[in-house]
């Protein structure tokens, strides 16, 4: 497996013509409030709304970094985590990296079978016997399904977390893993690493196949 430089340039400017879009947008806001009947109000609530998207536009921009770093098969990661939100099939992909995740886990059915989005899908397919508990990657291979991951014990803020999202916590707090979440409930993706847990949106950075 080769080992690649993070370089997702056309992710990276249109990063960067949002982050400029929402500074010009607050900068001219700043310039109306000496109007005395002006209200700031609204502005906050667009910026926020901007931000809240940048933020998933972020979290998508190095979530592909980190990965092609360790995997070659990062596009098809993201492929099949996209054909999983929009079927809202719940999934938890955990990828290794340098750290080995044998100690702190519960192994299930061993697979040894090259990543592809199609066998990651089928995996999470609801009804089959491997789509509950993670998926382990190392590399290229998927290494098994069905894996048991140590939970998180800390409290995450005021929203419900789901198993899933505790999970990709706990074992992302335990090693450098990273680990990709799909929310069953809501289709939405998240990833969890270094005990954080991060929404993103690659609807727009990666074109998946649509079948």
């Amino acid at each position: 497996m080769s080992k690649k430089n993070c370089d997702f340039s056309p992710m990276k400017q249109k990063l960067i013509v949002e982050i400029q879009h929402l500074i010009a947008h607050l900068q001219s806001n700043v310039a109306k409030l000496d109007g005395e009947d002006y209200c700031l109000l609204n502005c906050l609530e667009e910026a926020k709304n901007q931000l809240v998207d940048i933020e998933a536009m972020a979290a998508s921009f190095y979530l592909n970094c980190y990965l092609s770093t360790f995997t070659d098969t990062y596009e098809d990661l993201s492929a099949s985590v996209q054909h999983l939100s929009k079927q809202r099939h719940g999934a938890l992909i955990v990828v290794e990296r340098s750290q080995s995740i044998d100690s702190i886990i519960q192994k299930g059915t061993p697979m040894e079978a090259v990543v592809t989005s199609k066998l990651l899908e089928a995996i999470f397919y609801p009804g089959n016997p491997l789509h509950d508990g993670a998926v382990v990657i190392r590399g290229n291979i998927v290494v098994s399904a069905s894996n048991v991951l140590p939970l998180t014990k800390r409290k995450i803020g005021k929203e419900k977390v789901g198993t899933r999202h505790r999970a990709a916590l706990g074992v992302t707090e335990l090693s450098d893993a990273l680990a990709l979440v799909v929310s069953e409930e809501t289709g939405k993706i998240s990833f969890a690493l270094e005990g954080n847990l991060y929404p993103i949106n690659m609807f727009d950075s990666v074109a998946v196949d649509e079948r």
